[in-house]
Parts: structure tokens; sequence; C-alpha cells
């Protein structure tokens, strides 16, 4: 069996997410083969998925929202790239699927969440499964009118799937699918904590340990503010926060999760695949108010519910007000399950052994 997993190249949770549910599906087949086709970066695919075999088709499927940074979106510039997009899809479309043709194997196409995931899947008749806590039609909707009929066509081709492996702290996708409702889904540490500790030279109390990371655009922080809060020790992907006596740059090799396990709080934005590591693992979020983008929103709502929290203006956080001596605000709510990538790994393998009472649609080849 091939796993063709469409990844959005919208930012680097899509390929965290995807990567933690393929790697409980390897546990369960290692014998199936995995491809992934996205345009994000081979080094940060391979350290995502550790030990687990895949290849990469470096294809850019989707759009998202185009960022000046990691809290701004830009709707000319998102407008322009989808105009673009859709220019190359069939070309795109038929190199892959002459690919996979060649490939000689029976193929599951795995969507997060590409739209066009659905044209390559129904050319060549296969499965079609989306992994996804939204899809592009409710994040371009309220973009502006001119953006309704790309939301209306991206509804248009997720109503195409076969199964939607709804994630938590999910927008509405009201797609008319099957369904199976996950719970948290999130990779593991694979750190040596006690080496990772000492190259650090972290203190023991994990509280004073600040993890601050912002995606794969990341965010720009003067060291000098660092110095607001000489009793916590801040670590980032930034090499600029080395440059304070107490920050340091995250070694090449180690992921944020990888850190968690040593930090007691996280400053971030709103992004599903920093929410699931950083509840995983019990750590707590600050989090930096976003502007433009209807997921934000909603994580947000979902942060106070489900995890223990403070919250920041971007005011606030580019001025080094980061409210670390203050107490987390508690969830409202109960913790979400932690198990939502075994759960999406065991679902797409019911689906494809048969054993599942969810309908298929007809004329796979499976």
């Amino acid at each position: 069996m091939l796993i063709y997993a469409c990844i959005s190249s919208h930012g680097f949770g899509h390929g965290s997410r995807t990567a933690s549910v393929l790697g409980e599906l390897a546990a369960l087949k290692p014998d199936w083969r995995l491809v992934l086709s996205t345009g994000l970066p081979e080094a940060f695919l391979a350290l995502s998925l550790g030990a687990v075999p895949f290849e990469q088709r470096p294809c850019r499927w989707d759009v998202g929202v185009i960022q000046a940074d990691a809290l701004g979106a830009d709707a000319v510039a998102t407008l322009a790239a989808l105009e673009d997009l859709e220019v190359g899809l069939p070309g795109l479309v038929e190199a892959e699927a002459h690919w996979l043709d060649v490939q000689r194997q029976p193929i599951l196409v795995l969507g997060d969440v590409p739209p066009a995931a659905a044209l390559l899947a129904r050319r060549l008749q296969v499965p079609l499964v989306w992994l996804a806590s939204f899809g592009w039609d409710t994040i371009h909707a309220p973009m502006g009118p001119e953006f309704q009929p790309w939301a209306d066509r991206h509804r248009q081709l997720y109503a195409q799937g076969d199964l939607l492996l709804r994630c938590p702290l999910s927008l509405p996708m009201d797609w008319g699918l099957p369904e199976v409702r996950l719970g948290l889904t999130s990779s593991r540490p694979r750190c040596d904590l006690e080496r990772l500790a000492r190259e650090l030279t972290l203190p023991p109390d994990r509280q004073r340990v600040v993890l601050v990371s912002f995606g794969g655009l990341g965010m720009a922080i003067d060291p000098a503010l660092l110095d607001r809060w000489p009793e916590h020790v801040f670590i980032g992907p930034d090499p600029l926060l080395a440059t304070a006596a107490n920050g340091r740059c995250l070694p090449a090799g180690v992921r944020p999760l990888d850190l968690m396990p040593l930090t007691g709080r996280l400053i971030t934005k709103p992004g599903y695949s920093s929410f699931c590591e950083a509840f995983s693992q019990g750590v707590g979020i600050h989090l930096v108010h976003r502007t433009g983008f209807a997921e934000a929103p909603v994580l947000e709502a979902d942060l106070r519910n489900h995890g223990w929290h403070r919250l920041l203006s971007q005011e606030a956080f580019r001025r080094g007000d980061w409210q670390l001596d203050q107490p987390l605000e508690p969830p409202r709510r109960g913790p979400l399950p932690v198990d939502g990538a075994a759960s999406a790994a065991r679902a797409i393998v019911s689906l494809l052994d048969g054993r599942s009472a969810l309908p298929m649609g007809s004329g796979f080849r499976i």
C-alpha cells in the first residue's frame, strides 16, 4: 500500500500533524510506503518523522494564506497566489498521476488539507481521506467577497473525500462526509532529557524555562527584552536569543516538542500543532493575539477551554510584558484525549482493510 500524503505548504503545523499520524501508521503497517507530497523543506520533514522512512515529492498543492510575518495575513498576495496556483494545477495533477501509475501499487491519498488533493484522487480513482482541523473554505471566505468563489470551489472539492479525520480545536467542516473525531494529534519527544538539560544549562525548575516558538516564519524578538526576566531561561529557534545571557538557541536536530518536558511555558501564536504538543506535555501557553486568520479566535477560545494559559496583546509581546510572573489561568473545561494520531492511523487501516462500516465511493483501485 502506498500512502500519498498531500500536505499543505502553508506552515509547519500541517507537516507536524501529518507526521504524527504517519508515525503511528508506520508502527501498525511497517511495510506500507509513505510518500509526502509537499513544498515543506525536506530537513523539516526528516526531523518530524525521525526514524520513519519516507519519500518526498516536492509539490505545492495549495496556497493557504500569504503572510508578511507570523501574526499577519496579506489578502491581496493570497488572491494573486491562488490564481497562479490554479494555472499550474492541471499539469501537477497529471504529472503526479503518471508517477503514481508507474509505481503499480494500491494507493490512498491523505490530504492535510489542500483541496486539490481531490483532483488527484479523482484522476486516479483511489480513496481520499482528509486529516483536518479546518478547510481553506472557512479560512478564505471571511477574507472578502473576492474570495467567495474560491471558498465555494474548495468546499466542492472537500466534499469529494471518503472520510474526514476531524481533529480537535477545529472550525466547521460541513462537507457531508463520514468522519472520525480525534483527540490531540502529536508526536512524542525523543531526546535524552538529561543530556539536553546539561547542554543548555537549564534550571531544574521547568517553570523557569520558557520556549519561544512562532512556527516556520518565526518572529523576531529583541534579545534585550530578556533582561526583563533574569530568573527565566528562554529557548527558541532564533539564533539572536543566544546573544542574551539567559537566552539559548534550540540545538540542531531538536524539535520544540523535544524540549517541552523541560519547559514550563510556551510563548507562541495560535497554532494547532503547537497547542497539541503543549497540551500533551503539560506546558502552559502564553498566547500572542493574531488577526486576519479565521482559525485564530477558535484556537484562542479552545485554549481557554482546555489549556493552562495567559493571553498577550501584540503590543505587550513586543515590549516584553510577557506576564511570566503571573499564575497561569486554568482551563474552563477538562483536558482533551491525547490519542488522536493513533486513532487516525487505526481509522486509515480500518478503511483500507474493509473492516469499517463507513461508506466508500465505488470504482476505487484498492
